[in-house]
């Protein structure tokens, strides 16, 4: 019952930064736990970071931490992924995810929501 919305990819070089950003509409955003998942050609959608409700709790990717940082504004209906030193294996389609379950990380299967996608490109 939350629709959402990425914004915030393009093509960068590795090494660099982009923020993402996942606005959401609908009822009571601040009760959705927020994820982002990604997915690579050929590959299977995989999990990047997660945050619950609260922000209190947050989870990510081995191959993310410490270059991945997720955030949310509920004020503004809002969930950030701030990227930097990417890599171009990092290179997929970005999607956020919402779920009423207060686990910063779950199965994709327990999202309730998903949003259209942005794309990344990390160039060599």
């Amino acid at each position: 019952q939350v629709q959402l919305v990425e914004s915030g990819g393009g093509l960068v070089q590795a090494g660099g930064s982009l923020r993402l950003s996942c606005a959401a509409s609908g009822r009571a955003f601040s009760s959705y736990s927020i994820a982002w998942f990604r997915q690579a050609p050929g590959k299977e959608r995989e999990f990047v970071a997660g945050v619950t409700w609260s922000g209190r709790y947050t989870d990510y990717a081995e191959s993310v931490k410490g270059r991945f940082t997720i955030s949310r504004d509920n004020a503004k209906n809002t969930v950030y992924l701030e990227m930097s030193s990417l890599k171009p294996e990092d290179t997929a389609v970005y999607y956020c995810a919402a779920s009423v379950r207060i686990k910063a990380r779950l199965t994709a299967e327990e999202y309730d929501s998903w949003g259209q996608g942005t794309k990344v490109t990390v160039s060599s």
